[in-house]
């Protein structure tokens, strides 16, 4: 999944304990805000295929399935899905996966991927491939959501340097714009020894996610601004959420 000698900084990163730590402020409170706002607005029917993908601990997909829902959840790091298994049953399930390679074909009635699981690789072509794989696995008509950030209001708003102190630990965090890209270097110590992790998202923007979906057969429905499905706007919204439809089988 990476050149040889060299391994993709959320290979390791995410499946770190203390990214958890770091974020551990993205409360389930707010993902079961955002989950029962989607599933109103979509109306799924009942025992809707669903995948999450790049599901991370499986705090959506517990949500999901608990509304009723047949739900798969896929994930790079082997720590989180150990971690979201233990809430498996026999509609939620969970599978360390890369989501740039097909999960399966024409099966899904639903595909989410939220809170910024985007933008990490440095070819475009990486990203490309994991919105064909979406279209690949929906079924005719199924619906994709993807939840990014507001690329816009962000480059704006880059505060340069930050500490934040969470469970004893305190995380230095320097952050800056570099070849398209948003790089988040974080330092902190810890029982003695010193960390140093690095976060790389590609700054996309709303044309960027026309361009993608448009080649893969996905037709853009609804634009949001926050997870309360308010109206998108480029210039203040916090989020760029995206409703798309496959609208043919081939991608």
């Amino acid at each position: 999944m990476s050149e040889k000698g060299h391994e993709d900084w959320f290979a390791t990163w995410f499946d770190s304990p203390y990214y958890h730590t770091l974020y551990k402020h993205r409360n389930c409170d707010e993902a079961e805000l955002f989950i029962n706002k989607l599933v109103a607005f979509l109306k799924p029917a009942p025992g809707a295929r669903f995948l999450d993908l790049a599901c991370g601990k499986g705090r959506h997909s517990v949500f999901l399935n608990k509304k009723g829902f047949d739900v798969t959840g896929v994930d790079l790091s082997p720590e989180s899905i150990k971690h979201a298994a233990a809430h498996e049953n026999e509609r939620l399930h969970f599978y360390v996966h890369d989501m740039r390679k097909l999960f399966r074909t024409n099966y899904f009635d639903y595909i989410v991927n939220l809170f910024t699981s985007f933008g990490y690789f440095e070819k475009e072509r990486d990203e490309l491939a994991t919105i064909q794989s979406v279209a690949k696995g929906l079924k005719p008509d199924g619906i994709f959501v993807l939840d990014f950030f507001n690329a816009a209001k962000v480059v704006k708003n880059l505060k340069a340097e930050d500490a934040i102190t969470v469970e004893g630990i305190t995380f230095r965090i320097r952050k800056r714009m570099e070849n398209g890209f948003i790089i988040k270097q974080i330092d902190f110590s810890d029982k003695g020894k010193d960390f140093h992790f690095e976060e790389k998202v590609k700054v996309l923007s709303l044309p960027d996610f026309e361009k993608y979906f448009a080649g893969s057969g996905l037709k853009i429905l609804h634009l949001w601004g926050n997870y309360e499905l308010g109206e998108f706007d480029p210039a203040a919204s916090d989020r760029l959420i995206i409703l798309a439809k496959k609208i043919n089988t081939a991608a």
